[in-house]
Parts: structure tokens; sequence; C-alpha cells
């Protein structure tokens, strides 16, 4: 079970007082006293916020929760990817005060499309300004439409403010699920029903994603969260524990102990897995057998070691050298992939001394490996290193860890979107052995196009596969992959098939080095051949305003070249939606306070990549720069 939130709405306290329910703590720990069980890193205590997901198991009742706490702010989105991933069931948690917030709305949108099964608890029922009436309306405009108060609150916004069920044979309930089963509609209407239909419907119509019940409370007074708890019980689907069949199981997260060893936490689907056994894990395209040497399950709020562990189980593994995030243990599960949108901000990390940049640059590779959306891009001829990222705060965060975790003291450049470069027609290019300006004993040919959006690289051999050995195909494709991340312009290259055409070779005296070094040459002279066009990342928009704040904020939209597709304007509220460039979104949303009253809700989300007008961004490169031969062999010769 996963608990999400948009930050601040309380999740970490209340997975605090579920931990105190199931007995697995004496007292409830305080976010802001840094005294919780799930913010175990010092960064999260001191700042009072969620970054990486954390995992706790206890027991409520006959039902084992492995409960995965995730971050809420957006920049930590990656976070909360990685934990949808593994989920039976969800606990949102909205604040009765602030209300639906923006990362409220995307989270929402993603459990609905997952068909997730999803409880609602509103927070902060004792604090001033709370809502109930507005707060539900709000739910059902702004998140979903199926979604059913339990029951109402006594003395709201006050201390005494107390959580008070419904009758399972509400009103409000029964018009809810009769919506969606004719059968139950019309013994609804008849008065033909009785408790016990009123909980197999609600059941089946939550476990199919159907019926979002609502719960309010306080997770600092404890109110209604045994109500929750009940509903936790009741309406969330309970894994299946068969473990028979073949294993399957998928890793979420990766960190590192007290010795430096990668530590992986990943859930088990089916089938069983052992410790000190050979299993296959998969990555992307590749498999490889590793052997756990620690196998460890998560039971009341700690982990115990045991020798094997079947379906429903949250395990943690040493002995997996190699293992990223997102890697499959044994059967791949082919459950859902990448869910939200990859970074579109990048930023250069120096550090403050000249003397630390090797230092620097394995430190951030060790939290590349918790994280596999901060890409790392080196440029040794500027002695730089780039790093992915989803907005400022993550910045933050990054120099924080990298100070108190490895000491070291950085600096950042500005932050400036990451485009990338798409193919305007079809190019080829060969080079034989023996030509003038080939200087290795290899032939090579390569024939680019466009392939549809979203596909990648697309990579086919137009050759017969054993015209050359498997090691120089090998060699082959990996330098076009490596190649491609980099085009005219410096930007990768995206959605696009390369078909090997051409290929040759010398028994005697060809190498794999001959065909890497050779490969970027010929590739990207059928990039010029074919020609690309840059695209910037582009974000769509769903902007809430007051009416009289309509000119400011199109004029605003206006300096940061958005387009706006629709408007819609109500005697109290407008809605503009369209489209934004991603590296103006930050700029525009710090100037929307001022310009709306403190009233204007901006939700956005990666709409895609589109074309830039007029001349296109370049990027400094970091390969040696093979459009020009010249600047290449010095390149190799440096290296």
């Amino acid at each position: 079970m996963g608990i999400l939130a948009h930050v601040d709405a309380g999740k970490t306290s209340l997975t605090e007082r579920l931990l105190h329910a199931a007995g697995v703590i004496d007292h409830v720990g305080s976010v802001d006293a840094g005294s919780t069980r799930t913010d175990s890193m010092d960064l999260e205590r001191r700042r009072g916020i969620t970054i990486r997901s954390a995992v706790v198991s206890f027991e409520l009742g006959d039902l084992t929760v492995n409960l995965i706490d995730t971050p809420g702010h957006s920049d930590f989105i990656a976070e909360v990817e990685r934990a949808l991933s593994v989920l039976d069931g969800a606990v949102l948690v909205i604040s009765a005060v602030e209300g639906v917030q923006v990362q409220t709305r995307l989270l929402m949108r993603t459990l609905t499309r997952l068909r997730i099964p999803t409880l609602l608890f509103v927070n902060k029922i004792d604090r001033m300004g709370a809502r109930y009436d507005e707060l539900l309306a709000d739910i059902g405009r702004l998140l979903t439409p199926s979604a059913v108060p339990m029951g109402s609150v006594l003395d709201l916004g006050t201390r005494a403010a107390r959580y008070q069920q419904f009758p399972l044979t509400h009103k409000a309930l029964g018009e809810v699920l009769a919506e969606s089963n004719d059968e139950f509609m019309a013994r609804y209407l008849d008065d033909d029903l009785a408790d016990s239909d009123y909980r197999r419907e609600l059941a089946d119509q939550v476990r199919r994603s159907l019926v979002q019940p609502v719960y309010f409370g306080s997770a600092m007074t404890g109110g209604g969260v045994s109500e929750l708890i009940e509903g936790i019980r009741e309406w969330l689907p309970r894994a299946t524990q068969a473990s028979v069949g073949p294993l399957q199981a998928s890793v979420f997260k990766v960190e590192r102990g007290a010795a430096g060893e990668k530590i992986a936490s990943a859930r088990v689907f089916a089938g069983e897995l052992h410790a000190r056994r050979p299993i296959d894990v998969h990555h992307g395209g590749t498999q490889y057998e590793v052997k756990v040497t620690s196998l460890r399950v998560f039971e009341r709020g700690g982990t115990r070691p045991v020798e094997s562990a079947g379906a429903g189980r949250i395990v943690a593994l040493r002995g997996l050298k190699q293992v990223q995030i997102g890697d499959q243990l044994g059967t791949p599960t082919g459950r859902a992939g990448q869910l939200f949108a990859p970074p579109t901000l990048e930023t250069v990390v120096q550090p403050v001394h000249a003397a630390d940049r090797a230092k620097l640059f394995q430190a951030l590779q060790q939290l590349a490996e918790q994280d596999p959306l901060i890409r790392l891009r080196k440029n040794t001829l500027h002695q730089e290193v780039s790093v992915n990222l989803y907005g400022e705060v993550q910045k933050e965060v990054i120099a924080a860890l990298l100070d108190s975790e490895y000491g070291l003291a950085v600096t950042f450049s500005e932050t400036t979107p990451i485009h990338v470069e798409r193919l305007a027609g079809v190019g080829t290019a060969q080079r034989e052995i023996g030509d003038p300006d080939n200087l290795w004993i290899a032939t090579v040919g390569f024939r680019v196009s466009p392939a549809p959006v979203g596909t990648g690289i697309d990579y086919r051999l137009a050759v017969e596969l054993g015209g050359l050995p498997r090691a120089f195909h090998n060699a082959i494709e990996e330098s076009a992959r490596q190649t491609l991340q980099q085009g005219i312009y410096g930007w990768e290259v995206v959605d696009c098939r390369v078909d090997l055409i051409r290929t040759g070779y010398s028994a005697a005296t060809s190498v794999a080095a001959d065909f890497r070094r050779l490969v970027p040459l010929v590739l990207m002279q059928a990039l010029q051949d074919a020609g690309t066009q840059v695209n910037e990342p582009v974000n769509s928009f769903d902007l809430e305003l007051p009416p009289d704040a309509i000119s400011p904020v199109l004029a605003k939209l206006a300096e940061a070249t958005a387009t706006v597709e629709d408007t819609t304007i109500d005697p109290d509220r407008a809605r503009l939606t369209g489209l934004i460039p991603a590296g103006r979104v930050h700029a525009f949303e710090a100037q929307l306070p001022g310009l709306t009253h403190g009233e204007g809700v901006l939700l956005t989300s990666f709409e895609g990549f589109h074309p830039i007008p007029g001349r296109p961004p370049a990027r400094s490169r970091t390969d040696g720069n093979p459009l020009n031969q010249k600047e290449y062999l010095l390149h190799l010769n440096q290296a």
C-alpha cells in the first residue's frame, strides 16, 4: 500500500499514527521534531519533507501491510513513480485546510489511469480553516466524481473536531454504487438491500477503482484513523499469497548500506525468492545471473533475515552489485514502465574546490544509482558534469546530500531545458576499408530515418548477421546508440531508425576497437545527410484564476511564448488551457500569485517535444566532435 499526497498534507504523520495503532512504535513521532520512523535521512528530518520512499511493515489484525511512504514534492515524482509500480492499493491524503492541490490532482490522475484501488483521507480536520462540504465539492470537481464520503465531522476546525461514521446504507453511498451496477440500482430503488449487500458491492467497486471512499480525520490527534484502518482492511484488495510458479519480482529502490554495499528493495509478485540461490536479473534488453547473499523481509517496523520470501512480500536484498531501479528478478512482470514524464531540466554541478572533481563525479554516480532519472553527462573538455532535474528544490537536496554524505561543497549553473533532436529526413553514409579518410580496418555503412514519436531508437540489421563476428556487431550497435546521445547540435537524437547497411573486416587484423572508433564518424555523417531539427520540452497547462486576472496573466503567458488553446469564463472563476515551454514554467509559476491575488492554481504535465522555430540552440559536445574528423582524432589521441 502506498501513502501519497501533496507536500505538507500530513502523510508521514499519518504513517506514524498507523504504526502506533499497530503497536510498532510506543509514541507518535513528529515531522517538525524530526522524530518520524520513515523519514530516516538527516536531510529529511531537518527539512521536514520526505525525499526518498520508505518501506515499513506492520500487522492490522490478520492483515499484513507493507506500507510505502512516498515524497509529496513534485521534484521527487520519480520516487512516487517507482512506488506505484508495486502497489495493490493506495491512500491519498488531502489537507482539509489547503484542499485539493496541484500534486494531488496529478497523483489522482495517475492512480485512476493505473486503476489502483484508492481511499481518500482528508487530514487536519482539527485545524482552523478546515472545510467539509466545500472540500467534498472540490474533490468531486477536481479529483474524481466517484468519491463518496463515509462519514461527517463534528466541531470542524477546532481541537475538539471528531469524525462520525455514516451507516453503510446511507443514501450518498447507495447512489454512487448504483451508477455502476444496474442490478444494484434496481434493488436500491426497491429498497431491497441489506448491510451485507452494500458491503459486498462497495468492496467490489473499490477494487475495480470505480469508487473512492473518503474518510476525514486528524493524524495529529488520531481522530478518524481507526475508521480509516477499518477501511484499509475491508476495501483495499489483499495481495495473493500463492508462491507457486516462477519467480517474478521488481526492484523499486536502491540505496547503500553503512559499508557502501548496495541494498535493493523489491516487491515479490509471484513464486519464491531464495537467499544464496542464483536468480536471473533483467535490465532493459540485457540479462545476467546473480546470487543473493542476504535476504530480509520487512516486518513490524523493521526487517528480519529469512531464507526465502513468497508473493506479496517486500524484501531487502544484498549481493546484487549491478542492480538498478526497475530491474526485474526471475521472469519479467510486464508491469507498467515509466508513468510520469522524464525530467526536462538540467544544470551543471561544479565542486567549490577543484581538487574534488573526481570525487564529485563518483558521488553523483552513486546518487544516480538511487534515482536513475538523474542522468549524468560528463564534459571532459570543459571539466563539467551536468545532471537532469525536475525542479529547483532538487538542486537544494542534491547539494545537501553531497555535503552531508560525501563532504562535498558544490555550486550549480542556471537551470536550462533539455532539448532533443529528431531527424528531418533520410540519410546514408558509409566508409570502406582502404578509403583515404578511413584510418581503421573496418567497413561500416548506415541508413537513418525518422521513427514514430515515442518509439526510441530502432536499430536493425540490413546485412547478413553471419557476415561479421558477433563481437563486432555488438561493438557497432553499442557505439551507434552511444553516438546518438549527441546529434548535430549536441542534443540526444530520439525516435530514430538506424539500419546497418554495410559491413566488412579483415580476419587477420580487424579488432572491435576499429568499429567503435569508426561508427561515430559514419553515423554522424548519415545524420548530417538526413538533417535534424531541435525540439524543446513543452508542458500542457490548466490554469484556474479570478476573471479580473485574465488580462495580466495572458500578457505573461505571451512573454513565456505559451499558446492558449481554450478559455472559459464564469462569474467567479476563469480557466485557461494550452501549452507552455517547460523551461518557462518555473518563472511563470513564481509570478502567478502576484498576478492572481494568490488565487491562481496551475496544473502542468509534460506534453511532448515540439520543434523550435528559428536558429536551433546547440549544446557543447562531450564526444570529441565526430562531425570534424581532425577534432575527433585529436580527442581519441588524448583519451
